[in-house]
């Protein structure tokens, strides 16, 4: 009985909220939020235009695309209109994603190709999320796939689990 009263008072001063308080000194770090819009001109790029093997690709306007970081997962929005299209990236840490998302695809077949500035690189396409939310995957640095459905589809990017190599440097994606 005198374990309960003595319980009895330390849950109800432990259940009791207190205001947060926020000291900022010139040193302190500033939280900001995880979500940012980045749009970069150098993150969609040209073909060769002398180059006979690739075709040309238009360039992007920047409305149209957009660059979101969420944590550790890079978003790339294109519009299907703009395909065929090279996207240059870089992961800084081993376990960053880069989720691409194809807005109104109306093709048959979409077809990827990954290129590391680092042959060594550990990354691959994980998977494919589909329009009517079915996932398929994994794959390698090459993908091309049916498509059934049109829609909004995403391919994600990311190190591959079955590999020791590292994740991180600079990258292109090409999509056909």
């Amino acid at each position: 009985m005198k374990k309960l009263l003595f319980l009895i008072p330390l849950l109800l001063f432990s259940c009791k909220k207190e205001a947060a308080v926020e000291i900022l000194n010139s040193d302190s770090l500033i939280s900001t939020d995880q979500n940012t819009v980045v749009n970069k001109k150098d993150t969609l790029a040209l073909n060769d235009s002398n180059s006979l093997e690739k075709p040309k690709v238009e360039a992007a306007k920047a409305n149209s695309e957009s660059k979101v970081l969420e944590g550790k997962k890079i978003i790339q929005t294109v519009d299907a209109s703009k395909i065929p299209i090279l996207i240059n990236e870089e992961f800084t840490n081993d376990d960053q994603q880069l989720i691409i998302k194809i807005e109104n695809f109306k093709g048959s077949k979409i077809t990827g190709n990954i290129v590391p500035q680092n042959e060594m690189m550990n990354i691959r396409f994980n998977q494919i999320k589909l329009a009517d939310g079915e996932f398929d995957g994994p794959f390698g640095r090459d993908i091309s796939y049916v498509i059934k459905k049109s829609g909004e589809i995403w391919l994600l990017i990311s190190k591959s689990n079955m590999a020791s190599e590292k994740a991180t440097g600079k990258f292109t994606v090409s999509l056909k």
